[in-house]
């Protein structure tokens, strides 16, 4: 009797809605997030996620979720806290735990809104780069104990000016970075008394530091991935007013320019929760980008094949290591569905 009853308290924890009605498994699940996410609009996105797919929550109770990102080995997820100036870190064996605190806002430069790390990624050399609202800057993990991180500058400024806020960013295959710089770290916004730069911009910064402008186009410019073979540059601008995406072509210099309005979704911004943000692109071509209502999967062509719909504004996607499945993060939780790819 007492072995059958650890057996029952062993599978009560390991599935929690055992033992349950699928009413009962219903009514836990939060009433902002959609059960049957997927919305089929062509048939092409079923290439790349089922229709019956369903979102998982892993995380909650955040202020504001962003940057997901795998870590390379473990393949946990790393996620920013932007308001609270953290990072976590979830995988399968601990769940969710704060990972790194302050993320963003370290001293570095005066910040009143001591706010933290957005974007996120991995390097080729592995190390964590972070685009850091508080401190304004683009820098990368040196060390760490427990919760407490230090970190080297990759860029701060730009011609002697401080940086707004630097909001996303990208690796590319020579060593570059790509990325973006609104001003939604600032109080104020554009009209705040220490934002120094007189644009918005899309920046580039090159393995030896030399830093220099892609666009000044966009009004409130965010994501960005690149296409398979590098030769687009998709960015998007998280304006109500002109939510859209861009994108760039890479010329024979090796140079992103040209950048012309690929998809506008201002349209369905009354229509839902969400602006354009984080987006991913996978090896067949395809983007997987937040905008209103969830997570948009468009093809090369810009045709929007479906959405996955999270019931509240996403922020931003990553791929997990092996690609089955795509992490969100839209507001206050770390969410996940299962992929085809």
């Amino acid at each position: 009797m007492a072995l059958f009853r650890l057996l029952c308290l062993i599978a009560a924890l390991l599935c929690p809605f055992a033992g349950v009605t699928e009413e009962q498994a219903t009514a836990s699940w939060p009433a902002e997030l959609p059960q049957q996410p997927v919305e089929v609009r062509d048939a092409a996105l079923l290439q790349v996620i089922d229709a019956t797919a369903k979102l998982e929550v892993l995380s909650s109770g955040h202020q504001w979720a962003e940057g997901p990102v795998a870590e390379p080995g473990s393949g946990a997820v790393l996620f920013s806290d932007v308001p609270k100036n953290q990072i976590w870190r979830w995988s399968e064996a601990t769940g969710s735990q704060l990972y790194m605190s302050p993320s963003g806002a370290t001293g570095f430069q005066p910040s009143a809104l001591q706010q933290g790390s957005n974007g996120l990624i991995f390097n080729k050399k592995g190390e964590l780069v972070l685009a850091q609202h508080g401190d304004r800057r683009l820098a990368v993990r040196t060390a760490q104990q427990g919760q407490q991180a230090t970190f080297r500058t990759l860029i701060g400024n730009y011609q002697g000016k401080a940086l707004n806020s630097p909001n996303d960013l990208i690796e590319l295959k020579d060593g570059r970075y790509l990325f973006t710089d609104p001003p939604y770290g600032l109080k104020g916004g554009d009209q705040a008394a220490d934002k120094q730069q007189a644009h918005n911009g899309v920046y580039q910064l090159t393995p030896d530091g030399v830093v220099s402008l892609v666009s000044t186009e966009l009004t409130r410019p965010n994501g960005l991935a690149v296409s398979p073979d590098e030769q687009f540059l998709y960015v998007a601008n998280s304006d109500a007013k002109a939510a859209q995406w861009w994108r760039f072509q890479r010329s024979s210099n090796g140079q992103y320019q040209h950048g012309a309005l690929w998809l506008d979704a201002t349209a369905e911004v009354a229509k839902a929760a969400g602006l354009p943000d984080g987006l991913k692109v996978l090896p067949n071509g395809m983007l997987l980008a937040t905008g209103p209502g969830g997570v948009w999967v468009i093809n090369a062509d810009g045709k929007v094949l479906g959405l996955i719909k999270t019931g509240v504004a996403a922020a931003n996607v990553a791929l997990s290591l092996d690609r089955h499945y795509l992490y969100i993060t839209a507001s206050q939780y770390l969410l996940r569905i299962k992929l085809k790819t």
